[in-house]
């Protein structure tokens, strides 16, 4: 069941850092220079063409929370456009490579269906044998085609398509099994004839019961990489680890070896409470100032410091203004009821991962992680702070992947707003919707 909505006006904004953010030791750009960082040249511009784009109240600045990313990693370099163009390293697409592929979740035959099990969360296997309607249990993830129709809008003008065949799993030829559980300790990744071993572990935390090893599944996406690719993303409904070391992983992108994975299993609804995540406050909300502060103010119970940390108090001038992006997005969002079927829970899991896979795509095409602005593109510390975070790419991003042409811009934004509009009774997507319609109006003024 879907947490009980706290009742919250949202009446104040948050539209720039926190003040955890000083003390986390966070310095953000200032606002020529995060206009510069759009720009070609890199040089900072007269103050006349600072536009809307500076407006925090379109584009806010990262929230820098306790045990977010950037309040764990304050120093993290910025890459601005000019530097993302110079990069050595970053993939360019070509003629014959301009294709994002998307590869469905693998099958899991008859003689694999023990795998089933290992996809469910514990706090579900547990659960009632029959759940009722509003369970958020029982129920397939999201097809894939949710996934190609977003992000052939996400990423306009760049073609992404299905995978053509299904990836299914395997028996691994070496049978070895963990002698506590009886759990095969390698199970095969095949397509065609030819297949990979995947290493197979229990899961640290016993949130699944067991996980999949991310650079194997990276193997078998190299292995089937469409000589037509840009990029290719493989979805996992299992839990993954990169590293013995990790809890868990959501997914990785190499924008080297073109190849990515995103897996499903964390981004499961029935995960929320013990995730801490506030329903009331997933983006947009996240920028409620009420929400922020009581974060802050928490943290600062809990870590108690000899010395004094000077507090500065964020700017909310904008914090009131009806008619500005975020403000509308917060608004839009707020009237969405709480989900109570599966088809509604699916649409929230799909909203999340939506974020997720344009993210790692992004990686793909040689952007870092975003340092500027509340931006798709931040990088995350955790499923409470990725639920906080954006579905939009803020200016410096979306110079790097529109080259800042203008007619690009509105024409991806208004195929957006369509895709949008399918999915009104999400919250994330009624709010991002609202927000595009306000951008473009901007953009009109401009």
């Amino acid at each position: 069941m879907a947490a009980p909505r706290e009742q919250c006006a949202h009446e104040a904004l948050q539209l720039e850092p926190s003040t955890f953010a000083e003390k986390a030791g966070f310095e953000r750009s200032n606002v020529h220079r995060r206009i510069a960082a759009t720009t070609k040249s890199g040089k900072r511009l007269a103050s006349a063409q600072v536009s809307n784009v500076a407006l925090p109240s379109t584009f806010p600045g990262p929230l820098v929370l306790p045990n977010d990313d950037l309040a764990l990693d304050p120093k993290w370099p910025p890459q601005s456009f000019r530097s993302w163009l110079l990069e050595k390293q970053r993939n360019k697409p070509t003629s014959q490579r301009q294709t994002f592929y998307i590869a469905a979740v693998p099958e899991i035959p008859a003689n694999m269906a023990f795998m089933k099990e290992w996809v469910r969360p514990n706090n579900v296997l547990k659960g009632s044998r029959k759940p009722k309607a509003s369970s958020v249990g029982d129920f397939a993830s999201p097809e894939i085609g949710n996934f190609v129709d977003y992000l052939g809008a996400f990423y306009r003008g760049i073609s992404v398509k299905r995978f053509p065949g299904r990836l299914r799993f395997v028996p691994w030829e070496e049978k070895k099994y963990t002698k506590s559980s009886g759990t095969p300790k390698d199970v095969g990744l095949a397509y065609g004839d030819e297949s990979v071993r995947i290493r197979v572990r229990p899961s640290p935390d016993g949130v699944f019961n067991v996980q999949l090893n991310l650079n194997d599944i990276l193997d078998a996406a190299l292995q089937i990489l469409p000589e037509d690719a840009y990029s290719i993303m493989i979805l996992t409904d299992h839990d993954i680890y990169e590293d013995e070391d990790d809890d868990y992983c959501c997914g990785r992108a190499y924008g080297g070896s073109r190849i990515a994975v995103v897996s499903t299993a964390r981004y499961h609804p029935s995960l929320d409470k013990s995730a801490g995540i506030d329903h009331a406050h997933m983006w947009p909300a996240s920028h409620c100032k009420k929400y922020v502060d009581g974060l802050c103010a928490a943290d600062a119970l809990e870590k108690p410091k000899a010395k004094k940390t000077k507090i500065v108090e964020t700017p909310d001038f904008e914090a009131t203004l009806s008619a500005s992006p975020i403000r509308e997005a917060i608004d839009s969002a707020a009237a969405v009821l709480p989900p109570l079927s599966k088809e509604e829970f699916v649409a929230l899991w799909f909203s999340r991962l939506a974020r997720t896979v344009a993210h790692e795509l992004g990686h793909c095409l040689g952007m870092d992680h975003c340092v500027y602005y509340a931006c798709n593109m931040q990088g995350t510390a955790g499923m409470a702070e990725d639920i906080r975070q954006p579905p939009y790419l803020c200016p410096v991003c979306l110079s790097k992947v529109s080259y800042a042409k203008r007619k690009y811009m509105r024409q991806r934004y208004e195929d957006l707003i369509k895709y949008c509009d399918t999915l009104k009774n999400v919250g994330l997507f009624a709010g991002y919707g609202a927000w595009l319609n306000m951008r473009l109006k901007q953009m009109e003024q401009e």
